[in-house]
């Protein structure tokens, strides 16, 4: 018999079981806050003391790399970013703006997905093909992420509250395992960051030193299905109600299978993930921080809303 849906693409990486027995499942792409968004890098040629070696680098790795490192980090200067939220593979994909092939060519790639011309798989390989290119190794980059990126300061509360109600929240991410988990572990702890599971890509590093991404579905134009994350839920016997948090182009596979769709609310022109929504007539809640989504997720577990209800309102 014919049939419309298409084959699931076989997965390179291991997937954590999935949660059973629950009624609520949190699946997140980002935690980065919308205030303090970081655009990496400027050309600006000067040093900022936000890069000099910390103890814990030190202790990490030798001097040689270090001295390397930092030479090279002086004469670029950090830049906070006041009006986007970049998803944690888009911070990723960020530092092409500047250590890679910069902002026009990224934003292009981006538009370009969205249009069909491209896939996001290899939109987003080019991006950090031009970061390597540029002779910037993985763990510069690594260590930049983890210096420069501040936490969502709604999203503690946010877990917290998921955790006293028994609601796992898991990381889905077409950004890179190794940065994701060394970014968590510097913005909420080691022990915390190692309870939350990630579902993402990986990296392959080579014996020169250079690096690539490792796409967890490599015969996916999305590089990650991250619907293959949620389908799962909805073969259980009694499925839970999946909240599902984005902001990109990345999201868009898995947009169509969330219960509960919260797209990050965007100034500006580029908010590519509720421009696919509102084109394929997808229900979901424009929202501005884990502030807001606390109180739009608290209302529907605590049968203060329905999930009708709740996406009628059209923002959290």
């Amino acid at each position: 018999m014919a049939t419309n849906v298409d084959p699931a693409p076989q997965s390179t990486l291991p997937y954590p079981p999935i949660h059973k027995d629950k009624k609520f499942v949190v699946l997140s792409d980002w935690l980065v806050p919308p205030d303090l968004a970081v655009r990496l890098f400027s050309t600006t040629p000067s040093p900022h003391p936000r890069f000099f070696p910390s103890d814990d680098m030190r202790a990490d790795h030798d001097d040689a790399w270090l001295d390397a490192g930092m030479a090279r980090l002086q004469t670029v200067t950090p830049m906070i970013v006041s009006t986007r939220l970049f998803g944690l593979c888009f911070v990723q994909a960020d530092m092409t703006d500047n250590l890679g092939f910069g902002p026009e060519k990224r934003r292009q790639g981006n538009l370009d997905i969205l249009a069909g011309k491209t896939t996001f798989r290899d939109a987003f390989r080019e991006m950090l093909e031009s970061v390597v290119a540029n002779g910037h190794s993985f763990e510069e980059c690594k260590e930049v992420l983890k210096q420069n990126i501040s936490l969502d300061p709604g999203f503690k509360d946010f877990y917290r509250y998921c955790k006293e109600h028994d609601i796992p929240v898991v990381i889905i991410s077409s950004g890179m395992a190794p940065l994701i988990r060394a970014v968590l572990s510097k913005l909420i702890g080691e022990e915390e960051a190692k309870e939350i599971e990630i579902v993402s890509n990986e990296v392959d590093i080579h014996p020169d030193g250079k690096w690539e991404i490792k796409y967890r579905h490599p015969t996916s134009g999305y590089g990650h299905d991250k619907s293959q994350a949620i389908l799962p839920y909805r073969e259980l016997p009694n499925p839970p109600t999946v909240f599902f948090f984005g902001d990109g182009v990345s999201d868009m596979s898995a947009a169509r299978h969330a219960d509960v769709l919260y797209v990050k609310a965007k100034e500006g022109g580029d908010n590519d993930l509720a421009a696919f929504c509102r084109r394929e007539n997808i229900p979901h809640l424009l929202f501005e921080d884990f502030t807001h989504a606390l109180r739009s997720v608290s209302a529907i577990v605590e049968g203060r809303k329905t999930v009708q209800e709740a996406l009628q309102e059209g923002r959290a």
